[in-house]
């Protein structure tokens, strides 16, 4: 068996500090020993309990403190443990090591940590129990059940706590008390206070906390003892006829065993004769007959003045009418003219007296009158409202004009409003272009010193109706809804007809619908609006009219959705043709989705040849689709079908269209064009001419002409299109002094004809590229002749033909040209100017590269002759349009 010991390492560790963990290194470090059931390490002490050792336990042992705060750490020296080998120890009751205090104390709110933890062998099991009630709930066990840890503390947690440790040898048990106590906290304080000489004090202060808190008063920071004047008990100060002794700064002390809190608060000693500067009475009081006069007398002293009043030399007595009131004024009722007068006010108290004086007249009271009192308008009217007031004619009076019980804001609203002041007793108020917002109750109040007064005046505005209630869709059909609402404002004008409008996505805005009844009487809540689209989404709404006009719509239904139906609107604009060969065409313009009345909307293709009885129908799923193509080998070119286009949706099929006649695809050309001619141009252009021959099937709808260098395989080729008849184009961009090659052929929606015979030729060399040199002219009157060195072509260049001399005149962008086979030329000047003159050598290439320009002023005109050079004006036939002229045979032109 086993040996069997029970220990206890013991490390005395003192510290200052309460933030301090306590654990232990077995043998090196980091090697920490884990806390279970069988060993346990007090966070109090910060011993090692081990209650069953057993042969894993035997080595080195170090306990290492911890500062929480600091993260500063000590380690103690090494306490080995071994095992003894004479004797074996047996199994024992269990033996509390480790408890808690008997009395443990803890502030309100915070945690507190209760220890328990018990040597046996067998391992004893810790439980935990409240007498005399539960372990809160919010407890939590620790280190297999060593710690009870209890947050948050509350008054209801405090008790006895017991542990229990127990194995099968038998149990031991631990009670302590946990005490809760708090803080004083304060739940009345004092306050700065004011007080007459003379007058009674009494403070109360109120704190609560456990252990309950005592009280204690200072003055200026000294204790404050008892008098004859001077009461303290339980938090209140009583002070009897306060003086300027007591004033100063007092504190009231509430503390416990743990703690203790002050408040403070000032006492102040007014002492001052009564004045009149902090609170002035009305030095003139003005009221109307019969009304109440209220003067203040408010005068500011210490101790309180006493208040007494006087008219004139005359001490003011009470009676029905006049009284003084509590707070010191004096109230007169149903003024008169007997109470007109200069009225004193006098405040006395021990340091002196103060006095006031009012003067009250009396008036005769204001009257009102405000016409027409009631009136009715439509909108667009205009009328005028008048106030007249009677008055004490020594009083002036202000006039305001009031609509729906609040001010008029004459510059805001919009000019129709305006006040009109034509005499000093009397006030206008123009109202233009009535509105029926402008309707209601009319004030108008008269306001003078002594009084106000007013009166009111109603108008009504009839107008338009008003907008119909909540639209509700009550039933809906594939072409019809039934409707109802509630009655539109009348506008003081009776309704005499409701009006149905509807939109959809397909229309225009709102768009008013048929309805059943036709006429809508006012007095109706419902209609049925008829001739719907099936299958459309709709919104309604309603407009009223009266007499006046016609209101506002009502807000817009729901939107709804009609039924579905079989669709009544056939396509329209059937047609076809063209296409490949042995294709017939069909196409049409499709039905908007308005018409499709339903889901699953098709169209039904009929057709059939000429001549013949039963159709071919096909089916074409899409609502978009607007063309079909049925293709039959066996169909010759041009074959004509009568066609038809039906349309359907899951409602069923509905109407065909028109029959039409529509041939089937021609075929492609059968023909090649022929007498295909090529002719080289320039260093760039090559014109091609050809012939066609007529089909009656397979017609061209133009030629492709197909060319390609004679170093590149034809596959490579370029081609050029054209359109029509044209039997001729010029080919442009290419390559200068190279072979090209070339065919035509007839396209149309078919595809492409047979290729001609291929033809060939080539384009021109480059013109020279050296200008002429050496440029002289000399002038000679109205004229200049102009002489240059001869131009030298390079090898892979154009042979020189002739020149060409540009010139225009300076300013202008149309010149003339004149052609010369020699190296000279003659140039007429026939305007005064200066003239802008250049040369090029041209040959079947194009023109050559020009010369510097030269100016030439010219001072005279004259008649230009020359024998040696023609005068050309540039003019709308170039070269090519001549070249072209010549070589089209001449039923082209």
């Amino acid at each position: 068996m086993a040996s069997s010991w029970r220990l206890i390492l013991f490390l005395s560790f003192t510290s200052c500090l309460s933030e301090i963990i306590y654990s232990w290194v077995f043998n090196e470090f980091p090697s920490f020993v884990a806390e279970d059931s069988r060993r346990f390490i007090s966070q109090e002490t910060g011993n090692l309990y081990i209650s069953k050792v057993q042969t894993s336990d035997v080595g080195s042992y170090i306990c290492l403190v911890k500062n929480a705060v600091t993260n500063a750490r000590v380690l103690s020296p090494p306490t080995p443990l071994t095992l003894r080998n004479d004797g074996v120890m047996g199994e024992y009751e269990p033996k509390i090591e480790v408890h808690f205090p008997t009395t443990v104390t803890a502030a309100k709110g915070t945690t507190v940590k209760m220890e328990c933890f018990a040597l046996g062998n067998p391992v004893p099991t810790i439980t935990w129990m409240k007498v005399n009630g539960y372990i809160p709930s919010k407890s939590r066990l620790r280190k297999s059940q060593a710690v009870l840890e209890i947050p948050n503390l509350q008054l209801d947690d405090a008790g006895i706590y017991e542990c229990t440790a127990e194995n099968s040898r038998g149990k031991n048990s631990f009670r302590g008390q946990l005490q809760i106590y708090t803080y004083p906290h304060w739940v009345q304080k004092l306050n700065d206070t004011q007080l007459d000489s003379g007058s009674p004090l009494q403070w109360e202060c109120k704190a609560t906390g456990k252990p309950r808190p005592t009280y204690r008063w200072l003055k200026n920071g000294a204790p404050l003892l008892p008098q004859s004047r001077v009461d303290t008990a339980n938090g209140v100060l009583a002070i009897h006829s306060v003086n300027q002794s007591d004033a100063g700064m007092y504190q009231c002390l509430a503390e416990n065993k743990y703690g203790a809190i002050y408040a403070s608060a000032e006492l102040k000693i007014l002492a001052s004769p009564p004045s009149f500067e902090l609170n002035q009475v009305k030095k003139s009081i003005i009221v109307t007959k019969d009304r109440e006069v209220l003067i203040e007398c408010k005068p500011q002293g210490s101790p309180k003045p006493a208040i007494s009043w006087r008219k004139g030399d005359k001490a003011v007595r009470g009676n029905k009418r006049i009284a003084i009131l509590p707070d010191g004024s004096l109230r007169i009722l149903n003024a008169s003219k007997a109470d007109e007068g200069k009225y004193i006010c006098q405040g006395v108290n021990i340091f002196g007296s103060a006095e006031i004086i009012a003067s009250v007249s009396v008036k005769e009271p204001t009257r009102i009158e405000l016409t027409p009192k009631r009136t009715e308008l439509t909108v667009g009217e205009s009328i005028v409202l008048n106030c007249k007031a009677m008055h004490d004619s020594s009083l002036d009076v202000t006039f305001y004009w009031t609509l729906k019980g609040q001010p008029i804001d004459f510059e805001k609203e919009g000019g129709h409003f305006e006040s009109i002041r034509a005499q000093a007793s009397s006030a206008d108020l123009m109202i233009r272009n009535i509105l029926l917002m402008h309707a209601g109750r009319y004030g108008c109040r008269v306001q003078t010193t002594a009084d106000s007064v007013s009166d009111e005046a109603e108008l009504l505005v009839r107008g338009p109706p008003g907008p119909p209630g909540v639209v509700i869709v009550e039933e809906i059909t594939e072409s019809t809804a039934t409707l109802s609402w509630s009655p539109a404002t009348d506008n003081h004008s009776p309704i005499s007809s409701y009006n149905l409008q509807a939109r959809s996505p397909f229309s225009l805005g709102w768009q008013t619908v048929k309805t059943v009844p036709e006429v809508i009487t006012g007095d109706m809540e419902s209609a049925m609006a008829v001739d719907l689209n099936p299958w459309v989404e709709y919104e309604f709404r309603v407009v009223a009219t009266n007499p006046i006009g016609t209101g506002d719509p009502s807000i817009p239904s729901r939107m709804i959705r009609t039924n579905e139906a079989v669709p009544k609107t056939a396509p329209s604009n059937v047609s076809g043709g063209s296409g490949r060969r042995h294709e017939l065409v069909i196409a049409w313009e499709p039905v908007s989705e308005e018409f499709q009345n339903g889901e699953g909307f098709g169209y039904i293709v009929a057709f059939r040849p000429n001549g013949t009885r039963g159709w071919k129908e096909k089916m074409v799923t899409s609502s978009d689709a607007s063309k079909f193509i049925y293709r039959d080998e066996s169909v010759p070119p041009l074959t004509p079908f009568e066609v038809k286009v039906g349309v359907y949706n899951n409602k069923g099929d509905g109407p065909f269209s028109q029959i039409v006649v529509i041939c089937s695809a021609e075929g492609e050309p059968t023909a090649a064009p022929t007498d295909v001619t090529a002719t080289s141009v320039s260093v760039s252009e090559i014109f091609v001419v050809w012939k066609h021959v007529k089909e009656s099937l397979g017609r061209p709808q133009g030629f492709e002409i197909g060319y390609w260098k004679d170093t590149e395989p034809e596959d490579s080729a370029e081609t050029v299109r054209t359109r029509g008849n044209e039997s001729f184009v010029m080919l442009t961009g290419l390559e200068g002094d190279t072979l090209y090659h070339l065919t035509v052929r007839a396209y149309n929606g078919a595809g492409y004809g047979p290729p001609s015979r291929e033809v060939s030729a080539t384009t021109k060399r480059h013109p020279p590229s050296e200008p002429p040199g050496n440029l002289r002219w000399e002038q000679q009157g109205s004229q200049v002749s102009l002489g240059w060195e001869p131009v030298r072509p390079l090898a892979n260049e154009s042979e020189v033909m002739g020149y060409k001399v540009f010139y225009r005149q300076e300013g202008h962008s149309k010149g003339q040209v004149i052609e010369t086979q020699k190296p000279q030329a003659v140039v007429p000047l026939p305007e005064a100017g200066v003239y802008i003159i250049e040369v090029r050598a041209y040959s079947e290439g194009g023109d050559g590269t020009a010369s510097s320009q030269i100016r030439v002023p010219s001072y005279a005109g004259g008649k230009i002759t020359s024998a040696q050079s023609t005068l050309h004006s540039l003019s709308k036939w170039s070269s090519v349009t001549l070249l072209l002229a010549l070589m089209l045979p001449s039923s082209s032109w």
